[in-house]
């Protein structure tokens, strides 16, 4: 290449980089005491706000919404939800009372702990909140086991069992086939006992004939911790205390229950957790791939290392710079890492590919390099390389702040500090790229030699000869993939739900996901804020009327329906069953003979069975046989598991038999300040007829509830509303900064034909990105989202270094073609670190971090295709052109 320097309007960089390098020692002194100083600075003051409706801005109407529902009910809003499964509905209710009985003695870490279906009211009126028909069929259920509950209750033994069968064996008709249901109940018992030692006969299953399903073994506790979203882990200290209560209850596996706990704000912490746990393999992977990746391309640790500490150093700078300016990172400005180091390394590649390369010139023609007195080869050669390439680095680091800057108009606050942010650390990484790095580099003397081609050089070289020769061809090929990316772009999808970027390994992941199927849970119900409770009951009737709602819950629902006709049904019920309330004592339980008798006494009864029982009463006589009925410890754990669940069963019946006339003043108060607030407005639960995990179905869920209350808020209204807010966010910051780095580009270029061949590369490497997404189906979210303003930025950059060596190599003349080889082979060794720096999420175990790392490889390829590729057989068609 040429050594001639370039005109005058490059003389200040040359001069900064001269004065650098003059007083390299103090220029790294200071730099590296700033990055100290900086870094401290940050992780003292920058917090990080884990909150996802923070994210967005506050002046939104969905977020006023929210902010009016949670302000008005604030013990709704990030609560943890507590799974408690029992062996039956009864040890369920049970356990849940006495976990919530625990939890509200620790009011340090718990503002509320409420137990719907565990309240006494509940317990008490229970009846009332059935249907007439199943209220009459239950009723009916309870005369037929009436003789078989009090005998029971007589004698609750093995020895009281076998009266009860033997009597009914021998009754009319053989007993009845309802007896069925009860001895396949304590065959199963029997059956599961040597391997199971919890198992336990389901009384309230034999009180419905019929076995409880997963949901009615079921209960919840909403639990309203007390929160810290300035910390990774806000309610830590909440789950640990849960933890606690619940390894002290003794409700365990062993016992036959299975606690679990969810929430949003628990699924937060474990996603950040989930994130950070795989993060320190893939950070390591990403590490040693970038400095492979350098080392190859760049084939001296003299030029590997000042860019890596180039990068750290800047790195701690904006780190600094960023709790100066926002304090407070969230789920997406914290990214701001990635977008920082995939720019910087960029244009410390460009500065030291482009320092070797003059520096080799000049020692292999031995001309001088305007070397001043007292200045070595080195920084000549330093203050040349920057007088060459200052002025593509400036404008490349201030087309990347447009790019990012262009997002601080959004409503999406999370996206509008990430550009500020971002914008900002652009011009640090200028900065330290031309100051730092110059100075690392005469401190590190290279020799004077050839930029010799290694493999990356060489196939940069190779892409752009083929690139050149042809040109037509790949123009061919770039327009159809134009067109067909332009067919594909409609099918683009944003998956809004942030569930899906959560990992669905995580145990509160895992038990949402797993409690879809439950109707008591959802997830996607949308909050309606009423004006009081009779404009709730009349919104309420309007919306369910809507095919997309399932049901409208107010408050007034929870007032029973048809209360007299329901009163006299449970009246009746009292009286044929009020003898198993009377007062009186059991018979003695049984000794070890005793029982042993009653085992042998009930095969023989299981034995001679009436034909409509055979089956049932043969399976549980094979199950008996199974058992050591010598061993006394076996049959009075039999005899427990049979029968120990009888007098609590019978004590919740008699609560049940308490049932009263209610009316809303007589609903529990919790349950009250849960749907009517203080000031007297009150809460709309609107759930959905779909399942709204499904984007099309939430969409329309949410625009046919806001057709009739706009004012709707709640989960689905969040997650629509934020994925809008979301794509119109970057529609409107990629044209602002589309037109502003046009007119940018013109003003320094002034050529046109320049200034759309760096940004015809960059609409289409973007085009194809979304195209190639709707074609392998990876659909962009909260997370990958932030790879668009990385492709602008490194394919603006890689478009400008393009164009700019080429109109210089067409100033220099022949003789400046030998010095071509150093800018394609940086943007192929820019791509490549930023590959093995980011690619490597993709591994991740998250998959909102993996779906990231997967995007960014896609675009960084595309990106390739386009700079390496169509962008040089654009210059070549129109250099030819030119020169006919």
């Amino acid at each position: 290449m040429s050594s001639k320097m370039p005109d005058s309007s490059h003389d200040w960089v040359s001069a900064w980089v001269r004065r650098v390098c003059r007083r390299a020692g103090l220029v790294v002194s200071l730099s590296l005491l700033a990055a100290a100083g900086l870094l401290w600075f940050a992780v003292t003051t920058l917090s990080i706000n884990t909150s996802t409706t923070d994210m967005l801005s506050e002046d939104l109407p969905f977020r006023q919404n929210n902010v009016a529902v949670d302000l008005a009910f604030p013990q709704r809003d990030d609560t943890l939800i507590l799974v408690i499964e029992g062996p039956d509905s009864l040890a369920a209710e049970q356990a849940a009372a006495r976990l919530a009985a625990t939890l509200r003695e620790q009011p340090e870490r718990f503002e509320s702990v409420f137990d719907l279906e565990g309240a006494a009211f509940f317990r008490r009126n229970g009846l009332l909140f059935l249907s007439q028909i199943d209220l009459d069929t239950q009723a009916d259920r309870l005369a037929e086991a009436e003789p078989l509950l009090a005998a029971l209750l007589e004698d609750p033994s093995l020895r009281g069992l076998q009266g009860l069968l033997t009597n009914a064996f021998t009754e009319a008709e053989g007993g009845g086939e309802n007896l069925g249901f009860l001895l396949d109940s304590l065959a199963a018992v029997a059956e599961a006992l040597p391997t199971q030692p919890h198992a336990r006969l389901s009384w309230p299953a034999l009180l419905q004939e019929q076995a409880e399903t997963d949901s009615q073994k079921r209960r919840f506790l909403i639990v309203k911790p007390r929160t810290d979203f300035a910390s990774l882990t806000p309610v830590a200290a909440a789950v640990v205390a849960i933890e606690a209560a619940i390894e002290v209850s003794g409700f365990d596996a062993a016992a036959g229950y299975r606690i679990r706990l969810t929430g949003e704000a628990l699924m937060l912490q474990d996603e950040l957790y989930s994130v950070r746990s795989g993060i320190g393999f893939v950070g390591l992977l990403s590490a040693v791939l970038v400095a492979c990746v350098l080392f190859i391309g760049l084939r001296s640790w003299r030029l590997v290392l000042p860019i890596l500490v180039t990068l750290v150093v800047g790195l701690c700078w904006t780190a600094g710079f960023a709790a100066l300016a926002v304090g407070q990172l969230n789920l997406i400005s914290v990214a701001f890492a990635v977008l920082f180091i995939g720019l910087s390394v960029d244009f410390g590649i460009h500065f030291a590919l482009r320092f070797r390369e003059v520096l080799g010139a000049g020692g292999s023609s031995g001309e001088p390099l305007h070397a001043e007195p007292g200045e070595s080869g080195t920084q000549a050669a330093l203050s040349l390389t920057a007088a060459l390439i200052g002025r593509p680095l400036l404008l490349c680091g201030l087309s990347s702040a447009i790019a990012f800057f262009a997002f601080l108009p959004t409503a999406y606050r999370g996206l509008s500090e990430l550009g500020l942010i971002a914008g900002g650390g652009m011009f640090i990484a200028l900065f330290a790229n031309l100051t730092l790095l110059p100075a690392l580099l005469s401190l590190l003397p290279l020799q004077a030699a050839p930029l010799q081609p290694g493999p990356i050089a060489a196939v940069g070289a190779w892409v752009h000869r083929q690139a050149g020769q042809r040109a037509r061809w790949l123009l061919g090929l770039g327009g159809l993939l134009a067109l067909a990316s332009l067919l594909a772009l409609p099918q683009a999808v944003f998956d809004d739900d942030p569930l899906n970027l959560r990992d669905p390994n995580s145990p509160s992941v895992a038990t949402l996901l797993d409690l879809l199927s439950d109707e008591r849970v959802q997830p996607y119900e949308a909050e309606v804020l009423a004006a009081d409770l009779p404009q709730a009951v009349a919104l309420a009737a309007r919306l369910e009327a809507l095919p997309e709602v399932a049901a409208a819950v107010t408050l007034a629902d929870f007032v029973p329906a048809d209360q007299q006709d329901k009163l006299a049904v449970i009246d009746e019920m009292v009286l044929f069953l009020s003898p198993l309330f009377l007062p009186g004592e059991p018979l003695a339980p049984p000794g070890p003979d005793e029982r042993r008798k009653a085992l042998t006494a009930l095969q023989q009864t299981l034995a001679t069975a009436p034909p409509p029982l055979g089956d049932a009463a043969g399976r549980l006589l094979t199950a008996l046989r199974a058992l050591d009925g010598g061993d006394n410890a076996v049959l009075a754990k039999l005899e427990r598991a049979w029968l120990a669940g009888l007098g609590p069963q019978i004590d919740r019946l008699g609560e049940a038999l308490e049932a009263d006339a209610v009316g809303l003043e007589d609903l529990p108060p919790d349950l009250i300040a849960r749907y009517r607030a203080a000031d007297g407005r009150a809460l709309i639960e609107v759930q959905p007829r779909d399942d709204l995990r499904d984007a099309a179905a939430r969409a329309r869920f949410v625009d046919a509830v806001q057709a009739v209350v706009p004012t709707v808020s709640g989960p689905p209204v969040t997650i629509v509303a934020a994925g809008r807010a979301v794509i119109e966010a970057f529609v409107q910051a990629s044209l602002i900064a589309l037109v502003a780095i046009a007119v940018l580009l013109w003003l320094v270029l002034r050529s046109l034909r320049d200034c759309l061949l760096v940004l015809i590369p960059l609409v289409l490497a973007a085009a194809m990105t979304v195209a190639a997404g709707v074609l392998l189906d990876l659909p962009f979210n909260f997370a990958n989202v932030i790879v668009l303003p990385l492709l602008l930025g490194l394919g603006v950059d890689s478009g400008i270094h393009s164009v700019m060596r080429a109109r210089e190599l067409r100033q220099a003349g022949p003789d400046g073609a030998a010095g071509a080889n150093s800018t394609p082979r940086a943007i192929l060794l820019s791509a490549l670190t930023t590959l093995a720096s980011f690619g490597a999420l993709g591994l991740s175990s998250h998959p909102g971090t993996a779906s990231m790392g997967m995007l960014l490889t896609l675009a960084i390829v595309v990106t390739l295709f386009c700079i390496l590729l169509l962008l040089p057989a654009l210059l070549a068609v129109t250099e030819r052109r030119g020169e006919g």
